[in-house]
């Protein structure tokens, strides 16, 4: 197996809390997203093409080292309490649990967002290695509709991948599906079923425009309101409860658990949103739908820069953060890279 290359550079002994990150709008940015690969073993239509994209070279991605400098960095000096390993998708990134055990020390909420075809196999090496919970993609319970979606038959994989995330003690396990209207708007009362069934949260996604390609209309959002009122129907439910997460959470009134909706579009989180995102080559992103983003490869790679240009370039991503993301705007413009470039 190919080993992780080194060229980390200087890092400042035991850093210590200094300023939180504040943007010009108030908000304290305390989760940091980490993109550790742009590749994925799926194609799902919404995200990208048949073919897939152009994949970055070995030598653009970030090492292993540098990915830990960096978090090392936003937890001790920045104030970061949470990060989210993503893709791409994270699992076929060459040695992901040994990344897992080099963040645990740092001891901050530590996750993982996957499609879960590998989760059966990696499930338990990554709790062990610390991990604490997950995400994992499921967008239909139908083979041929997940076939259809991600140009991939590997829904009993995902599937046995959610069991051993149960099984291993990750907690909780949170399951979510992107709802499409005319594509898996009518499994929304059968996933949340599943969820109750299988003792995962299910957490449904208003359809956003995660590509690059202009293929995302707004007609096909199926918004918060509609998704609860169908689940309410069967699965009576509590009124909302929403904390510092972006999922509005609904318990079920029999007790059987929760269910959340991410509701982007027409209920946006802007206002709260305390996440920055690192791309798999080394971009900082302050939102999923920034159009730009700021180079910290090539600091990371500069034998002669320390911490402080580091923390001041994280600090300057921060404090130029727009207000909202605009996609309901008319002045709003897509990101030229995907989601699954940038990192969910």
């Amino acid at each position: 197996m190919a080993t992780e290359p080194s060229v980390a550079g200087p890092t400042t002994e035991e850093p210590t809390a200094e300023e939180p990150l504040v943007d010009g709008f108030g908000r304290v940015h305390r989760d940091l997203r980490i993109s550790v690969t742009d590749r994925c073993d799926l194609r799902c239509d919404y995200c990208m093409p048949a073919e897939g994209l152009e994949w970055l070279d070995r030598s653009e991605i970030l090492s292993f080292e540098e990915i830990e400098r960096i978090a090392t960095l936003c937890v001790r000096r920045l104030g970061v309490e949470s990060i989210r390993l993503t893709g791409g998708e994270p699992t076929v990134r060459a040695g992901l649990v040994d990344l897992v055990a080099r963040l645990a020390p740092l001891e901050v909420d530590l996750s993982l967002t996957t499609n879960g075809v590998r989760l059966r196999q990696l499930a338990a090496p990554l709790v062990s290695a610390g991990l604490r919970r997950i995400n994992v993609s499921l967008d239909t319970l139908r083979r041929d509709r997940f076939e259809r979606i991600t140009r991939r038959d590997r829904l009993d994989d995902v599937l046995a991948g959610i069991e051993a995330a149960v099984e291993s003690g990750l907690d909780p396990v949170k399951v979510n599906c992107v709802v499409v209207r005319g594509v898996n708007d009518d499994e929304v009362v059968d996933l949340a079923r599943f969820g109750r069934d299988s003792g995962v949260t299910m957490r449904f996604i208003e359809y956003m425009p995660l590509d690059a390609q202009g293929r995302w209309d707004r007609p096909a959002v199926v918004g918060q309101d509609e998704i609860i009122a169908a689940i309410s129907a069967v699965f009576p439910l509590e009124d909302e409860v929403r904390g510092r997460q972006p999922a509005s959470r609904f318990r079920y009134l029999d007790g059987c658990g929760e269910v959340g909706v991410i509701p982007s579009v027409t209920e946006p989180f802007c206002g709260d949103c305390d996440r920055i995102r690192l791309t798999a080559d080394g971009e900082l992103r302050s939102c999923l739908f920034s159009t730009t983003g700021t180079d910290l490869r090539g600091v990371l790679r500069d034998p002669s820069a320390d911490d402080d240009r580091l923390d001041a370039l994280v600090r300057q991503v921060v404090a130029g953060k727009w207000a909202g993301h605009g996609i309901s705007s008319v002045d709003f413009v897509r990101p030229r890279r995907s989601m699954s470039q940038i990192g969910g």
